[in-house]
């Protein structure tokens, strides 16, 4: 090292050898003698082959030149060669450095002091900490698809302080789309994955929501399929799942991100967006969409995927489509990625100026009603529900989503309401001065497209999770949990209650009513063909509160809405938000799997047996002893009643031939619907009479294996014993402006008439 002080003369370029054009002394500077190896320079020098790796700026001339601040040692420079004379590489530099102030010279190494440093220490020898954020962790290398897999089954729901596991399975029907990917992952983690064979991948997302519902939300299925046809045929499911807001992990395959080959097999070529495939219909039907195009971007999709699904306000189908390429594809992963999340089911509380304001609404009002929907359940707010009733005296209608928040003999409870509602619930609505809203969307069945809520100056209070429909019908908003919200209002309303005789009206109008559901269900005949409200009959005298009774489509909702008497709160299962047919076979499997000590029945018409008995083989194949009820009546009942009250005439809604004019108005089909089921491996008891019918469902009842009850049904009497009530409210289906069929004719007559008492609710 040279004394210190010396410094460089000339600040301009400096050729290599002179070494008198160093010297003089600077009192800020010292030149430090660096280590040869950190010191070599990255450019060649024209007698140096040796070279060297240190990367210092120049120009790129012929003869390579130094910055002034980097001096050399004196002599010449000797080049690296064989002989006594050779040199050992790459000679040592020496860097100035500032060692108080002054102009710092531009850096080309790591800064260091020039004076003497401390004793080195075995601490120094350790790897550097990092500084901040989180901490560095180990990787571990996994496909995308595996490492999806393992962060799955470590993803938990927590509320109540009671804790689900997330994703409890995944259903799968494997195409070339998925085979290498999850198909190789799940494969590969068994122990981490339990893992469902399909038949048909809507009915794998069926599934998937009728395990979410019996979860409370707190849990669903995952559902893998391949690309093409398998992942549109998930729209439908995705759908259902949305708009019930109930949570469901969709992992469609997806086309190569890569694109070695365009169009693959099932693509479906857009001229106007190359990065368009048909995954993207499921787009608007899902709460939260994702394509993986990268490994590294599964990280926050998958954060972001569980976040929705256990939002209560903004849960439903959550897409992550993934290509088919970067499924397979290897990729570093933290370890913190698959460390265990628990994710915590909020349970917000009113903000006091809502609360305050829907006091003084519920204090103002003199025939106050309560309209409990599917909130309530998903909430847990049964018993807050029955407490506040009761508390209060404000009677209870429910939706169908809703219908099991009281039970049946409840003194509150008046049964469902609006247009498959019970006559009690609809005339208290019509008189309502306050509709109090918990958890309901307010869909046109319950509001009777409009028409229901007809009383001068009613007024809305709307208890809801999600903004979005908190602020519906013009009502005041009460953003909260529903069992929250329900708290606070009791505590807010000490000693409030509705006048007795407006309690007492209630009371009579529901043992009125329950004198109709009695005779619905009563069947005097035994040796006689059941109705369908027989049917039902037969069913509320052998069911106990354990079991639980699935629906989703054709007349037996509106004739469950009306009849069904429900004995504990979740035995009551009807989708009726997408009311899709073919639901109910497989989410009487997901509902099994939820709750495997439980009788599960699924009552189906023969119309929506024909749309998906696939997942029949299913329930045969994982041994889940589901009880099917098949009510044949040959056509489409429910819809073929609503296109002869719009003019239609029952058009194309029967299972008949054709007839010489074109007609489907010839003989019933032949179908057997029984058989059909004794083939896919159910067993099958037929009943034809009353009588049997009572036998066969207590024998399915008590049955180990899936069971099919097949019973034709006898039409509906209109009146006496049997027959379902009337509607007591209305439903908008516009009927044709014109037309020269009498039958159309009379409808628009009858539709003009109901249309004037609409109520326009601005929200």
């Amino acid at each position: 090292m040279r004394p210190p002080g010396t410094r460089v003369r000339r600040r301009g370029r400096l050729r290599l050898r002179p070494a008198d054009r160093r010297g003089g002394a600077h009192p800020g500077r010292t030149l430090v003698l660096l280590p040869a190896a950190q010191a070599r320079r990255g450019t060649p020098r024209r007698r140096d082959p040796a070279r060297g790796d240190l990367l210092l700026r120049h120009r790129g001339r012929a003869r390579p030149r130094l910055p002034a601040d980097l001096a050399l040692p004196s002599g010449r420079q000797r080049p690296a060669r064989r002989g006594p004379g050779r040199r050992r590489g790459a000679g040592p530099r020496r860097l100035a450095r500032p060692l108080d102030r002054g102009a710092r010279p531009r850096h080309v190494l790591p800064e260091r002091h020039g004076g003497p440093g401390p004793r080195t220490r075995l601490a120094h020898l350790l790897p550097p900490r990092p500084r901040g954020g989180l901490p560095v962790t180990g990787t571990r290398r996994l496909t995308v698809a595996q490492a999806l897999i393992a962060f799955l089954a470590r993803q938990f729901t927590e509320r109540d302080g009671v804790r689900h596991r997330l994703i409890k399975a995944t259903w799968g029907i494997f195409g070339h789309g998925n085979v290498a990917g999850l198909g190789q992952a799940l494969v590969e983690y068994p122990d981490l994955m339990p893992f469902h064979q399909g038949r048909n991948e809507q009915a794998m997302v069926h599934a998937a929501v009728g395990h979410a519902r019996q979860s409370g939300r707190l849990s669903t299925h995952a559902v893998t399929t391949s690309i093409g046809p398998g992942a549109t045929n998930l729209v439908t499911g995705a759908a259902l799942a949305t708009i019930n807001r109930l949570p469901v992990l969709l992992l469609p395959g997806d086309t190569f991100a890569t694109r070695p080959a365009d169009p693959v097999l099932q693509q479906l070529e857009v001229p106007y967006a190359g990065d368009v495939s048909v995954n993207d219909c499921l787009r608007p039907v899902s709460r939260y969409f994702d394509r993986i195009t990268r490994p590294e971007a599964l990280v926050p999709a998958a954060l972001a995927a569980m976040r929705v699904l256990t939002d209560p306000a903004e849960t439903g189908a959550v897409t992550l489509a993934l290509p088919q390429d970067v499924q397979t594809e290897a990729h570093d992963w933290p370890e913190d990625f698959f460390t265990e999340r628990v994710w915590h089911i909020r349970r917000p509380a009113p903000d006091p100026a809502e609360l305050g304001a829907a006091v003084r609404e519920l204090r103002a009002a003199r025939r106050p009603l309560i309209v409990a929907g599917g909130g309530v359940r998903h909430s847990g707010a049964e018993a807050a529900l029955a407490a506040f009733a009761e508390s209060t005296g404000i009677p209870v209608a429910v939706t169908q989503a809703g219908k099991g928040s009281l039970l049946h003999d409840h003194p509150r409870d008046l049964g469902g309401l609006g247009h498959t509602g019970t006559a009690a619930a609809n005339e208290l609505a019509r008189t309502a001065d306050l509709l109090l809203g918990i958890g309901t969307r307010w869909t046109d069945f319950t509001t009777a497209s409009g028409t229901l809520f007809t009383a001068p100056g009613a007024r809305f209070v709307n208890l809801n999770i999600a903004p979005f429909d908190a602020h519906k019908m013009s009502g005041t908003t009460l953003i909260a949990d529903a069992r929250t919200g329900l708290e606070a209002l009791a505590e807010a309303l000490p000693g409030h209650r509705v006048d007795e005789s407006y309690a007492a009206a209630c009371t009579t109008a529901k043992q009125q009513w329950e004198l109709r559901v009695d005779e619905a269900y009563a069947a005097p005949d035994l040796s006689a063909a059941p109705t369908q409200t027989q049917v039902l009959g037969g069913l509320d005298s052998l069911l106990g509160p354990e079991d639980i009774l699935i629906n989703a489509a054709g007349s037996l909702p509106g004739d469950l809405h009306k009849l069904w008497r429900p004995r504990s709160h979740d035995q009551y299962h009807v989708e009726y938000g997408y009311s899709c047919m073919g639901y109910e076979i497989p989410a009487a499997i997901g509902v099994r799997l939820a709750a495997p000590a439980r009788p599960v029945w699924a009552l189906v018409g023969d119309g929506t047996y024909l749309m998906m008995p696939t997942e029949l083989v299913t329930a045969v194949q994982l041994g889940l002893p589901i009880k099917v009820v098949v009510l044949q009546n040959h056509g489409y009942a429910s819809i073929g009643g609503l296109s002869r009250s719009v003019g239609a005439e029952g058009f194309g809604t029967a299972y008949r031939f054709r007839a010489p004019d074109g007609t489907y108005t010839g003989d019933p089909l032949p179908v057997d619907l029984a058989a059909n089921a004794a083939s896919l491996g159910l067993r099958v008891l037929r009943a034809t009479t009353v009588a049997e019918l009572r036998t066969a469902l207590a024998t399915a009842r008590a049955a180990s294996e899936p069971t099919c009850v097949y019973v034709e049904t006898a039409p509906d009497p209109g009146t006496g014993p049997g027959s379902v009530p009337p509607a007591e409210a209305w439903w908008d289906v516009p009927v044709a402006q014109t037309a020269s069929r009498p039958e159309a004719v009379r409808a628009r007559e009858e539709y003009e008439r109901r249309v004037g008492g609409r109520r326009w609710a601005l929200g």
